[in-house]
């Protein structure tokens, strides 16, 4: 190679280097991504005890990276290189037929699902009946179209591992899913049953506890959003996936209401269907209005006991096919709520608890060591 030839190559460079250094200074900060749906870092303030301690160094590294210009572009750029070079996964999420993503399920140590149980099992002396439901997620119910190769274990035996442990009454949600696997159950960019897949884990849970199921028929579907992108499709970088369709299924009774108690112990009073969550892009909260500690919704429903569901975001989109049954439906996320439950139960009168979880939040999340 001609030394012209080298001197071309390294202004070109250069100026492409240089290029992209300027835009960085011109272009203003993001505090938001909106298609990773998260925050951005923002420039630290700099101090000695933090250059010494190396915390500026490493927030200064995210800041870079964060505020890179173009950052979209680039990121759904390397997930294209990677589907380029075979490898049909970016960040740890497969890109599938149909253009479904998924997050493969990762079994816990025996001892780790032990202790989950051993946590539930603590509030089989709470004085009210206590259920235990697992939810199978859209990585075991459609494990077929991931790749050869890919490490993904089995959800079921996990669960038949949890049931056979546990002093609590169970609940089969995995054969009321996998009957309807065929059926839009699960989003295909998010990690959240649809409405439809609330519906008919409603009605195992309904079943269960003796008490009639919902007609289909009776269904009245509304499509809330047909632009719903979740959390899969932030994290893989594949954006150019189609988004999902929202729904509801049933109307929210006029006299229900959702008080929220938040993290900072403000109340806040909602509708069971937030339409206003439908222009940002976590648009999931549109139920229930998101992750809170506590929240009691008011089902309008008298002459009706009361229930308590501990639980992840799926119970959300469960809720609105339980209000018939139920004259309040308290949830406590435990991740965030830092109470006593079996005080709670007592104090609040609750009639009937359930524990809904995915099996994977089940497995690993350390807050249910505290009951």
């Amino acid at each position: 190679m001609s030394k012209t030839t080298n001197r071309i190559i390294t202004a070109l460079f250069s100026v492409f280097i240089g290029g992209f250094f300027v835009l960085n200074l011109l272009l203003p900060d993001k505090t938001f991504s909106e298609k990773e749906n998260r925050q951005l870092q923002t420039l630290p303030k700099f101090s000695f005890s933090s250059l010494f301690s190396g915390s500026f160094a490493t927030r200064f590294e995210s800041y870079c990276s964060d505020q890179f210009a173009g950052r979209d572009v680039w990121i759904e750029t390397k997930a294209g290189a990677e589907l380029m070079q075979g490898k049909q996964q970016n960040n740890g999420v497969f890109l599938c037929a149909g253009d479904r993503l998924f997050e493969p399920f990762t079994a816990p140590e025996t001892n780790t699902l032990t202790r989950a149980v051993q946590a539930a099992d603590s509030l089989s002396d709470a004085g009210v009946p206590v259920s235990l439901a697992l939810i199978p997620t859209a990585a075991q119910l459609y494990a077929e179209i991931l790749p050869d190769g890919a490490e993904n274990d089995d959800q079921k035996s996990v669960i038949d591992s949890a049931y056979s442990q546990t002093a609590l009454s169970t609940i089969d949600l995995f054969s009321a899913l996998t009957a309807h696997a065929g059926e839009y159950i699960f989003y295909r960019t998010d990690h959240h049953w649809t409405s439809l897949g609330a519906y008919y884990a409603a009605n195992a849970l309904r079943s269960s506890w003796g008490l009639p199921e919902i007609d289909k028929a009776a269904l009245t579907p509304e499509t809330v959003s047909d632009s719903f992108c979740g959390t899969l499709y932030s994290s893989s970088g594949f954006f150019w996936v189609a988004p999902d369709k929202m729904e509801t299924l049933i109307a929210a009774p006029e006299s229900s209401s959702v008080t929220r108690y938040e993290t900072n112990g403000t109340e806040q009073t909602l509708p069971l269907y937030n339409y206003d969550k439908l222009t940002i892009k976590d648009k999931y909260t549109f139920f229930l209005g998101g992750n809170i500690p506590r929240a009691v919704v008011e089902t309008g429903t008298e002459d009706a006991p009361s229930l308590l569901i501990l639980r992840d975001s799926y119970a959300d989109s469960l809720v609105p096919f339980m209000m018939d049954a139920f004259s309040e439906i308290h949830l406590i996320d435990l991740r965030y709520y830092t109470g006593s439950v079996r005080d709670y139960i007592a104090e609040n009168a609750v009639d009937r608890v359930l524990l809904l979880y995915s099996t994977d939040n089940f497995c690993s999340d350390s807050s249910l060591r505290i009951f």
